[in-house]
């Protein structure tokens, strides 16, 4: 699109929203997030949250419970330990994640059996296509996230505190009965960032493995590794968001670094815990190709060839209300790249009726799983073999053999 502008017979006004109107034009959507700090490197965007001084409440309330893993840095001063950010707290202050506090040198939680969403959905929603197929996880939220992602689906609970949005109480014992009563297999800790609501994810999952129930992890990943060991003791699935493949645009889009992202795969995969990968394709910032090559070729050396791989199909929301939609081509071709460089279980969401929506034998390529959405019409396995040629298809699935 081309403007001119004539000079002559022009105000003030109306010239300065003529400019605006050409920056509008020019500039791409994300160029109006500017940097708060470039951590030494001149032009990159940071856009991480900050420490909420003196933010947290005068009392606790009923839903708050002593936080675990952290540490006292002087008598009142506390450092939170959970994840990457390692917030340093003053009395009063509240970290990055809005859902923990210091209060008299004790580190809180504030969201305890305090969950502001609760659904009952489809395993593959998380999306989980090699777990459970055809089963239901009853899924939680609290308030709260430890990132900042311009892109945010569910910003409206992820970034709150949590006496800003309504609430249901319910504790790890009540968690566990009603998804039983639901007749759901899992419970899906899911929709912000369960990294924030760590106390009440881990309790709830304990009590649900003595019950019979499977634990399912869905999150960014950003977190340290002595939790995430202690988590991986009682979660059976998780579907990890690797937002880019540079940590660049992490920093920019989502206010975190790449590295513990990775380290937090890397951990997943040596306790042996079965995890599924989603890449939201993003127009103007994780739409690379060689981006794409250079994230499949990390996960073939590091993490082998069975974890499956989900690139999204990304719509306008929050921030990035401007951007387009992600174009099926890219979808396609993304995943053509990730099978090519040997990445055997590689999908397409958020594109009904895709090639890339259903489950193929990475041996004899038979289809094994048909989907349209969340529906399955096609089911072709036998336990946890290919039922054509008999081979081990990677996954939790309800009847191993």
């Amino acid at each position: 699109m081309q403007i001119t502008f004539s000079m002559s017979g022009i105000n003030r006004r109306q010239f300065i929203g003529c400019g605006t109107a050409f920056l509008c034009h020019a500039l791409p959507a994300h160029a109006w997030f500017f940097e708060k700090e470039s951590n030494g490197r001149a032009g990159t965007m940071d856009i991480r949250g900050r420490v909420f001084k003196k933010d947290a409440p005068a009392t606790l309330w009923k839903w708050s419970r002593e936080a675990d893993h952290y540490k006292k840095a002087t008598s009142d001063k506390v450092v939170c330990g959970l994840c990457p950010h390692r917030c340093i707290l003053s009395p009063g202050d509240r970290g990055v994640c809005r859902s923990r506090v210091n209060l008299n040198g004790t580190l809180y939680s504030l969201t305890y059996g305090d969950p502001c969403a609760i659904h009952v959905d489809p395993v593959e929603k998380k999306p989980l296509f090699h777990f459970y197929p055809r089963s239901t996880a009853f899924s939680l939220a609290a308030t709260g996230c430890n990132l900042r992602c311009l892109n945010c689906q569910n910003w409206e609970i992820s970034q709150a505190k949590p006496h800003e949005v309504r609430h249901q109480e319910l504790f790890p014992h009540q968690a566990v009965a009603s998804a039983r009563n639901a007749g759901c297999d899992s419970i899906a800790y899911t929709y912000s960032e369960p990294v924030t609501f760590f106390e009440y994810m881990v309790d709830t999952a304990r009590l649900a493995r003595e019950k019979g129930l499977k634990n399912l992890w869905i999150s960014a990943g950003y977190i340290n590794r002595k939790p995430l060991l202690e988590l991986c003791r009682v979660i059976d699935g998780a579907n990890v968001n690797l937002k880019s493949f540079s940590d660049e645009i992490y920093r920019k889009l989502n206010g975190a670094r790449l590295r513990p992202v990775l380290n937090t795969f890397k951990i997943l995969h040596e306790q042996g815990v079965h995890f599924e990968m989603t890449n939201l394709v993003v127009p103007g910032y994780t739409d690379n190709a060689e981006m794409v090559k250079k994230m499949c070729r990390w996960i073939i050396d590091h993490l082998g060839p069975d974890h499956p791989l989900h690139f999204t199909r990304f719509f306008p929301r929050y921030k990035l209300d401007r951007l387009p939609p992600t174009p099926v081509a890219t979808l396609t071709k993304f995943r053509e790249i990730a099978m090519k460089e040997g990445i055997r279980y590689v999908y397409v969401g958020n594109v009904p009726d895709h090639e890339g929506s259903h489950t193929f034998c990475h041996n004899c390529g038979r289809l094994l799983i048909k989907r349209r959405g969340y529906h399955i019409s096609i089911y072709n396995l036998s336990g946890n073999r290919c039922k054509f040629c008999q081979t081990i298809i990677p996954g939790i699935w309800k009847d191993n053999a």
